[in-house]
């Protein structure tokens, strides 16, 4: 029979914290798995009270989303080819061409992972002057750049709104990822210090007495080392620029608008159009999603790193 451990838990512990566990994961899971469903549900559907839960699978919401549609007039009505153009003339409509989104989400894209690559590839730079060079007022230089972090956005989104203007960045994608990489660098510069201080210095002394220049060290001894706290940064970056909205809706009208503004102005028939805004929020999720979920072992590891020292 074996001893029990004094420090690990009991069997029974586990249990309990397994199922407060996945009982805590239900509930933050609970409304985006309510607006998946929505995505499927009809219109009818979407708005019934009390709300059902268990309906017919459509895909109108997806329909409606991707495409410009207009009442049927008569002498133009022409028999559905597809089945999108049968779920649309059942409803007595017709299309008339595609919608916005899939431009507002490739927007979405472009700025985003954009911003993020060039606030990874300056903080990492950033950072590692910090950590390993001796800079003059170094603290003070720190507090500086994660003060920036501290304002909120409202603050000056007047003054970022008349320099945009100015500089013919209004609109632009060229703009938004300037302003999501100003915005985004000081949160890397703070992470990837923290990482690369880490870092023993030996392991870069050694590279430099085989012959190494301070560059080489840096990019086949450092990197490799910091590749997952560049990770986590870059998915904390991207779900800033992703989710980021109040610019987005004062910056941008129709060239570089993303998609968080536009999702909320689809309007259907007679009303809001809730499977379609369903159905956008969902598609808008998935990129962050499966980033997320392909860099979740260095997130993990991101978090706890340097939390436990031998």
């Amino acid at each position: 029979m074996s001893a029990a451990s004094v420090t690990g838990p009991s069997a029974r512990l586990k249990w309990i914290a397994g199922v407060l566990v996945a009982v805590y994961a239900l509930i933050t899971l609970m409304p985006l798995l309510w607006i998946m469903a929505t995505g499927f549900k009809t219109s009818s559907d979407a708005i019934a009270y009390p709300p059902k839960v268990l309906f017919e699978p459509s895909l109108e919401g997806y329909v409606n989303l991707f495409t410009t549609q207009t009442r049927q007039v008569s002498g133009e009505v022409s028999a559905p080819g597809t089945w999108y153009e049968r779920i649309v003339h059942d409803k007595g409509m017709m299309i008339t061409g595609p919608s916005r989104y899939g431009e507002r989400f490739l927007n979405s894209v472009i700025i985003g992972f954009g911003s993020t690559f060039l606030s990874v590839v300056l903080g990492t730079l950033a950072a590692y002057a910090f950590s390993r060079y001796r800079v003059p007022l170094k603290d003070d230089l720190m507090f500086f750049i994660l003060s920036t972090r501290m304002m909120p956005p409202i603050a000056v989104a007047i003054p970022i709104f008349l320099m945009f203007r100015s500089l013919g960045l209004s609109d632009t994608h060229a703009g938004m990822i300037l302003l999501y990489t100003a915005v985004n660098l000081s949160l890397a510069v703070w992470l990837l210090k923290g990482f690369i201080d880490e870092i023993p210095r030996e392991y870069e002394e050694a590279a430099l007495i085989d012959g190494y220049t301070r560059f080489q060290a840096f990019r086949k001894v450092v990197l490799p080392q910091a590749a997952t706290g560049i990770a986590s940064t870059a998915i904390f970056c991207l779900i800033f620029a992703w989710n980021e909205y109040a610019f987005a809706v004062l910056l941008t009208s129709g060239t570089a608008q993303t998609a968080p503004p536009f999702i909320p102005t689809i309007i259907g028939v007679g009303g809001r159009d809730w499977p379609a805004v369903a159905a956008g929020a969902t598609i808008f999720l998935l990129p962050v999603m499966v980033f997320t979920i392909l860099l979740r072992k260095h997130l993990l590891r991101g978090i706890t790193f340097g939390a436990v020292r031998k």
